[in-house]
């Protein structure tokens, strides 16, 4: 029986486990990801005193376009479906229109309930966090994997799910593997990096601004800001209101390798400025984004990229389409579409 590893519990890889599970249900499915828990850049972070109150550090809400929501259909109705995703009804000021036709989306419970819930349908997968791979060699007609403070194990087929530049820094076989021309590609991705802040308030605190949501423009720190409640429209006096402040990239960039405690300063001195009078949060979270979303994906958007066809190594994710949801789940079914055929 084939054993699949896929590296990384972000959406992709948590598509691509389902795929798997529905389709090739002979397959054993093992998921490794190197944080804490599910979600990737799709993050949810909750109050440390208070588990109803959580905030999205990550991806804030999905947009379908026209073009999207009809080729991704199942997806967004099955989401939909099961309560993961529900319309955006808050306002989002400043936002930028891009398809007339567009519905925004938002997750009721987190952005990280999307990847759950992909994980949850690939059920019976062996899924583990804090699993940090470091090398990958081929043994023949086989992978063995390595990982930090763990004992090798071996897979009959690998995807890579992370970011470009983590599949570049793998020890191991891969970079032999690499042809010039596809090393060219990787390279040639790009990221952008920022930082963001997760402000967990006491239940009864008040935050007025007449959005939910806002691009701010013309500040060389903070990008964007949302009341996390009440863009899910979820407000209630008896839990604690959340805030998420997403930096602008060129301050991300400048930052990037000062320490989150050095930084968090700076941004909560920035945005008491723009929102004078706010309370004093319960807790604060801050998250390091050192790759954000991608600006150069690799070129034509292949969806995926095979780096061996026996035994099977391929990667995948936004870096190999585009930097959203769809893109993700375009490069999901790219890959999944190789494993078919492979295994």
């Amino acid at each position: 029986m084939s054993r699949v590893l896929i590296v990384g519990a972000g959406l992709t890889g948590s598509l691509c486990a389902c795929l798997l599970r529905r389709e090739m249900p002979n397959k054993v499915i093992v998921v490794w990801d190197k944080s804490r828990g599910a979600g990737g850049r799709m993050s949810t972070s909750r109050s440390p005193s208070d588990a109803s109150c959580i905030v999205d550090l990550g991806a804030q809400y999905i947009t379908a376009t026209t073009y999207y929501a009809k080729m991704h259909q199942n997806f967004y109705e099955e989401l939909l479906a099961h309560g993961v995703l529900k319309p955006l009804v808050s306002s989002v000021e400043g936002e930028v229109m891009k398809d007339g036709g567009h519905k925004n989306y938002v997750s009721p419970t987190g952005v990280s309930a999307i990847v759950k819930h992909f994980l949850k349908q690939s059920a019976g997968a062996e899924v583990f966090f804090d699993h940090h791979v470091t090398h990958i060699y081929q043994k023949g007609a086989i992978w063995e994997v390595c990982r930090k403070g763990g004992a090798p194990e071996q897979f009959d087929a690998v995807v890579l799910t992370m970011p470009v530049p983590q599949i570049l820094q793998l020890q191991g076989d891969v970079g032999s593997l690499l042809e010039k021309s596809q090393r060219q590609q990787l390279e040639a991705v790009s990221y952008s990096s920022r930082y963001a802040l997760g402000l967990f308030y006491k239940a009864q605190a008040h935050i007025d601004v007449p959005w939910a949501a806002k691009y701010i423009s013309n500040n060389p720190c903070i990008r964007f800001i949302a009341i996390d409640d009440k863009k899910r429209n979820l407000e209630s006096p008896e839990c604690g209101t959340s805030m998420v402040v997403h930096t602008s990239v060129p301050f991300g960039i400048k930052h990037l390798e000062e320490a989150k405690e050095q930084v968090e300063p700076l941004i909560l001195e920035e945005l008491n400025k723009l929102l004078p009078g706010l309370p004093q949060p319960d807790s604060i979270k801050c998250q390091k984004w050192r790759y954000s979303q991608v600006r150069s994906s690799v070129a034509d958007c292949p969806g995926q990229m095979t780096l061996l066809s026996q035994p099977l190594l391929v990667c995948g994710g936004d870096g190999f389409t585009h930097s959203n949801f769809d893109g993700c789940i375009e490069s999901a079914l790219k890959v999944f579409d190789v494993l078919k055929h492979s295994l």
